[in-house]
């Protein structure tokens, strides 16, 4: 990077609220909340809110084990968080 590109530069900062366990992606709305899926031997995925394309909570769960590489069947806990975003 050359120093003349700084003032060019775009800075975006998001902050996360501590993550809620859930019971269900039924309580996911993918406008307002990302999703944690964690597996008990330890994989873990995440997927921030209000992505383009994702209208679903079961969609936003899907892509976020597929992230992690936990199957579609396989059980895993579920969390949801809030973002607070800065530009």
């Amino acid at each position: 990077m050359i120093a003349q590109e700084l003032p060019d530069l775009e800075y975006k900062v998001d902050i996360l609220t501590e993550p809620q366990p859930i019971q269900s992606y039924k309580s996911l709305d993918p406008k307002k909340y990302g999703v944690i899926v964690k597996t008990p031997d330890g994989r873990c995925g995440v997927l921030l809110p209000d992505l383009p394309g994702i209208n679903d909570g079961l969609e936003q769960m899907a892509i976020a084990k597929h992230k992690a590489g936990i199957a579609p069947d396989e059980e895993c806990f579920l969390y949801r968080f809030e973002v607070e975003r800065h530009q």
